[in-house]
């Protein structure tokens, strides 16, 4: 797709959030979009934030790769681009920074912390990819095949660490090992090398997604990294369906977060706990209209789209799905969807996504400031937080803080405090290394 003009808005420089930099405490008490291949393009992290995932993990992008591509900056949307010969290697916004996490593919120490440099100022904090099995992962002794070489798995590691400033995260993901005394010498030699967080995808590297996830193993291993005295993060991943489902994988794993990848790629709202329903309506317009605003990809934009569902709640719903899906199937462009998007207004909804990621963050700021004027040690878990403070102010959490109007029952377990407005809604909450995300050159600002 040719690069449109912007004529019809003036340039802006991109807000960027006020946050600290992440740390170990910024992977417990999470829900996290997984790395994927093409789904985990820029829109889709946009609108994975937007409903209330903590962190973003960006898709596998190779060292080599991004070492020969150029930086570019859109003066207008603000989007950074990483070109190849042809098209964007990746895409990314400062808004999502705080929030992002950028997978490395590398089988290399010396050519990580080369890739890890290039990319530094656009990200929050780097992952390993020690999991995929995918045959351009494994055929150059990376993703999976790491698990078979730990000394160079663990070097990698080390080497990030050790070049990376302290703000900037290191963490490593990996599957599960045949053997689970195997995998817990993996699990210590990895944690040893002084890694934030370890994402645990509950499945061996021989299993597929059709095969049931073995979360019921990952217990042994938080339990292990614990012993260990390390307190970091240990994430599970693997068959969680939402933000509903992440208590039950946790109640089950006693992981500090859960990562979500097949669901998310269905439905990017599955982070909130009232998932958009009938996507073909509240979903699929507006992720057209922000994709072409931030210039992603038609290819793939349409792929993206190609993965979305969810319940239908009106009589129609699954005919008007089926027509919009064949209807995107056969356009060649987002000229040829026009009427689906209804209208290309894409820096609203880009506005939109950008309000409700700072509103989180100065909510997040407000519950942190209250709590120290209470002494209340602060916990990345906005909710977590919220609970305390309420309980805290209220002197006891069943019993409704005096000037409380409407009040509600004793038993209800609804705190509610009068001098702490609780305004914002309920959503707002806590690869293939050449993706085809194309990005003409363009001038850097």
């Amino acid at each position: 797709m040719a690069r449109r003009s912007h004529s019809e808005s003036p340039p802006r420089s991109a807000k960027r959030v006020k946050i600290s930099h992440l740390d170990s405490e910024s992977f417990k008490n999470g829900v996290f979009l997984a790395p994927m291949v093409r789904s985990g393009a820029l829109p889709t992290r946009l609108f994975a934030l937007k409903h209330g995932a903590s962190l973003v993990w960006a898709p596998e992008l190779i060292d080599k790769a991004i070492l020969h591509s150029e930086r570019v900056v859109d003066p207008v949307t603000g989007v950074v681009s990483y070109n190849g010969t042809s098209r964007a290697i990746w895409t990314t916004h400062p808004i999502e920074k705080p929030f992002l996490i950028y997978q490395i593919g590398s089988a290399d120490p010396d050519l990580a912390v080369q890739a890890a440099k290039k990319v530094m100022q656009d990200v929050s904090g780097f992952d390993l990819n020690c999991g995929c099995p995918k045959p351009f992962s494994t055929h150059a002794g990376m993703g999976a095949a790491l698990l078979t070489n730990p000394d160079l798995l663990c070097s990698i590691l080390t080497a990030l660490r050790q070049a990376m400033p302290p703000e900037i995260t290191v963490t490593a993901k990996i599957r599960l090992l045949p053997s689970q005394e195997d995998t817990l010498k993996l699990v210590e030699r990895i944690v040893n090398t002084g890694v934030s967080a370890l994402t645990v995808h509950c499945r061996t590297r021989n299993m597929r997604d059709r095969d049931k996830a073995m979360i019921e193993r990952l217990r042994e291993i938080v339990d292990f990294v614990k012993g260990m005295g390390k307190d970091i993060a240990v994430i599970e991943n693997g068959d969680c369906l939402g933000a509903e489902d992440a208590e039950r994988v946790r109640q089950v794993t006693g992981a500090h977060s859960v990562m979500i990848a097949r669901a998310a790629e269905s439905n990017p709202s599955c982070f909130s706990k009232t998932p958009l329903t009938d996507v073909h309506e509240t979903l699929v317009p507006s992720y057209l209209r922000l994709s072409r605003y931030l210039d992603n990809h038609w290819s793939l934009t349409k792929f993206c789209l190609s993965q979305f569902k969810s319940p239908h709640t009106k009589v129609n719903g699954k005919a008007e799905d089926r027509r919009i899906r064949e209807f995107v199937v056969k356009a060649k462009s987002f000229d040829d969807v026009a009427e689906i998007a209804g209208g290309w207004t894409g820096d609203e909804d880009f506005r939109e996504i950008a309000h409700s990621i700072e509103l989180r963050e100065t909510k997040v700021n407000e519950l942190e400031l209250f709590s120290q004027d209470l002494n209340i040690e602060a916990t990345v878990s906005e909710d977590s937080l919220l609970s305390k403070v309420v309980e805290q102010g209220s002197g006891n959490k069943y019993e409704t803080p005096t000037g409380t109007q409407n009040p509600h029952p004793p038993g209800s377990d609804a705190p509610f405090v009068a001098d702490f407005p609780r305004t914002l809604p309920t959503l707002i909450s806590g690869q293939d290394p050449m993706t085809p995300t194309h990005t003409p050159p363009l001038s850097v600002r």
